[in-house]
């Protein structure tokens, strides 16, 4: 990793399902399988994948566009259902362990910014050992979720970094999205939810393809 001195950046904020944690394909068959349970027509795995990371309303919207409200509850519960039956199966990608240790032991600042629940959070940092990595976590239930700019400015806020200072890190297009209303650089990486032609559109700093490719180009430009 480059000295402190000339490091671009002070803040590091990962987004967790499709960056850190290996949940995109499960996640997308969770809510296919929550839209067949209440009747309605199952999305494409595209279309599931696309509403990783957005807030639970917009997700619900998207997924079940004709749905009456009154029944999004409903959809909620089975799609929770279906995502905790197998929820202790999900693994990190290789190697993030290991590239969080090493930032965090360079003096890097960690955060998450993720669109899952504080308590979902919670047991996944358990379940990996993370649960004293990071300096700070936002999670879609504590404030307004992505692609508002409200995690960002309040993770820079809690830990005192600038928005030069900062860099989101992340699979989908609402990270990036969430990046730019916060006025802070992103990084997209290719091996999550979205594809990497939408991810490229947003201009991210560069686009990494694995976690060796992020770990180099962190160490290179970070």
């Amino acid at each position: 990793m480059r000295d402190a001195a000339s490091r671009r950046f002070r803040l590091l904020v990962f987004d967790w399902d499709g960056t850190l944690s290996d949940s995109t394909t499960m996640i997308g068959e969770a809510i296919q399988a929550a839209c067949r349970d209440v009747g309605e027509p199952e999305p494409d795995t595209a279309s599931a994948r696309f509403v990783i990371g957005l807030g639970l309303t917009d997700a619900l919207q998207r997924v079940a566009p004709a749905l009456p409200a009154a029944r999004y509850p409903e959809l909620s519960a089975r799609f929770r259902h279906h995502f905790l039956a197998r929820e202790d199966d999900i693994p990190l990608f290789p190697g993030a362990a290991e590239l969080l240790r090493d930032l965090d032991d360079a003096g890097y600042l960690l955060a998450v910014a993720t669109g899952k629940n504080r308590i979902g959070l919670g047991r996944a940092l358990v379940k990996n050992g993370l649960a004293t990595r990071f300096h700070a976590t936002r999670c879609a239930d504590e404030g307004l979720p992505k692609p508002h700019p409200d995690m960002l400015l309040h993770l820079m806020d809690r830990l005192v970094v600038a928005p030069p200072q900062t860099l989101m890190i992340g699979d989908t297009t609402h990270d990036l999205e969430l990046a730019r209303n916060a006025n802070t650089a992103a990084l997209a990486v290719a091996y999550g939810a979205h594809e990497k032609a939408g991810l490229v559109a947003m201009r991210p700093e560069t686009t990494a393809h694995s976690i060796e490719e992020l770990r180099a180009w962190l160490a290179s430009h970070g």
